[in-house]
């Protein structure tokens, strides 16, 4: 008899729990999954890919506008929601049933209900138990709210996917990665759109400069953005509208009311505290750099950790745990120079450290930015400009980081995220012929340093 029912048991069939369990299959072992809600995760039930459907019908807005400029006759255009929620919950619907065929391929036992630690070795699902060799948290994270009173009102990024109807009016608190995709999604659908910031600007992390540029090119798309303030209070009017009481005591009256002001790792209801498994203030499971535990034969992956919250990162750590445990092939997930994307309007896409990083890591640094119109505006008659930055270390000549703020940014930047891993240099990007007419080839053909203002 077998000494455990399981080689691995992970909890979590998101995208990093199913690229674990599945590699895990296909190299022999005896694998299950738990998920207590949709096959898929975050990125693709809750995330990245429907948030990307409602970015690509938003983009239809400007398309239509953009129309008239190239000698097209369009009728007015209309957006119809509901259907366009209906389109995307197909498509949701369809890929749950890929992935739940893929883990059946790959010999993978899916059991459906949340998982909980009864100890090292085993996890309880509903009133059954199960015992494994090794097991796996892949849990993802959960929209955060403050308390605040009313704050029952607002909807998360969860509910804002699931919009019966296009509220006339949206604000949004919170100007990360979530904020400013869904400020770009329902400005191009028609809504009217502000932002509410804690602090100075959108995107708190990225590059100065492209934060910049995308704030202003969001402010002449129509996204009013009001920066350094905070919702004190939230109350419900006779006619179903909100009103906000803001800081300085003054009000702000909304249809909806977007909170994305961050997301908490899932790893409440786990059973942690049972087997040992330590977790930080912010609820973060803690682990070493192969994602094991404090408990050697449990790991852990993805957003739980709280670490780089990014699909692929969560997918490259599954498939890494799998190749250590059951391929005798050790591996380590490498995190530097990992590109990234935002799908806003227009969007912005980076790989590498931003210019404030590489001036506070490299003694001499260099700067080439370029910032112009797009061919696409000429006709078109849209205000638009595209702004690419390379941050470049100066005595090597290695470029440092790469950012772009306009149309196909995360296209052009993925490609240039294996040259700055290749360790590729300025001269390197000089040497390489531009691709005419093309916003990337602005990328190979910027010749001056920006004057150093230091």
């Amino acid at each position: 008899m077998p000494e455990f029912d399981f080689d691995l048991f992970t909890i979590g069939a998101g995208s990093g729990g199913v690229a674990a369990s599945r590699r895990a299959g296909e190299y022999g072992a005896k694998v299950a999954i738990c998920e207590g809600s949709r096959v898929g995760g975050t990125c693709v039930m809750r995330g990245c890919v429907p948030k990307k459907l409602l970015v690509y019908a938003a983009s239809f807005a400007e398309h239509f506008a953009d129309a008239a400029g190239f000698g097209w006759s369009v009728p007015e255009p209309k957006l119809d929601w509901p259907k366009l929620m209906a389109a995307k919950e197909a498509e949701l619907d369809r890929l749950e049933q890929i992935y739940r065929r893929l883990l059946r391929d790959s010999k993978v036992e899916l059991i459906e209900g949340r998982g909980k630690l009864i100890d090292a070795h085993t996890v309880e699902v509903g009133d059954k138990r199960y015992t494994a060799k090794y097991i796996l948290i892949a849990t993802g994270g959960w929209p955060e709210l403050p308390d605040i009173p009313g704050i029952d009102l607002a909807i998360t990024s969860n509910e804002a996917l699931e919009l019966p109807e296009l509220p006339k009016r949206v604000t949004i608190v919170g100007g990360g990665y979530i904020g400013v995709e869904f400020a770009g999604i329902f400005n191009a659908a028609g809504a009217k759109v502000t932002m509410l910031l804690r602090g100075d600007n959108v995107l708190r992390g990225f590059d100065d400069e492209i934060r910049e540029r995308l704030a202003e090119e969001m402010n002449a798309r129509g996204v009013e953005i009001l920066t350094e303030v905070r919702v004190r209070s939230i109350d419900e009017r006779s006619d179903g509208s909100l009103s906000l009481l803001l800081d300085h005591d003054e009000f702000h009256e909304t249809d909806a009311l977007l909170y994305a002001t961050g997301r908490k790792p899932a790893s409440a209801g786990l059973g942690l505290e049972m087997v040992g498994i330590e977790t930080r203030r912010d609820a973060a499971i803690v682990v070493d750099e192969r994602n094991r535990t404090a408990v050697p034969n449990i790991y852990a992956i993805g957003d739980v950790t709280h670490r780089i919250n990014l699909t692929p990162v969560a997918i490259a750590e599954g498939r890494a745990l799998a190749e250590t445990l059951f391929n005798r092939k050790p591996l380590i997930t490498e995190r530097d120079n990992i590109p990234t994307a935002v799908f806003s309007r227009p969007p912005v896409a980076t790989v590498g450290l931003t210019e404030q990083e590489a001036r506070e890591r490299h003694e001499s640094v260099e700067v080439y930015c370029t910032r112009f119109r797009p061919m696409k505006a000429t006709l078109s008659g849209r205000a638009e400009r595209i702004t690419c930055k390379l941050v470049v270390d100066k005595p090597s000549g290695v470029v440092l980081g790469a950012h772009m703020v306009g149309e196909d940014a995360p296209e052009i930047i993925q490609g240039l995220a294996i040259a700055l891993k290749c360790g590729a240099t300025k001269r390197d990007f000089d040497r390489t012929m531009g691709i005419h007419p093309s916003a990337a080839e602005e990328f190979v053909t910027m010749r001056f340093p920006v004057p150093d203002t230091d």
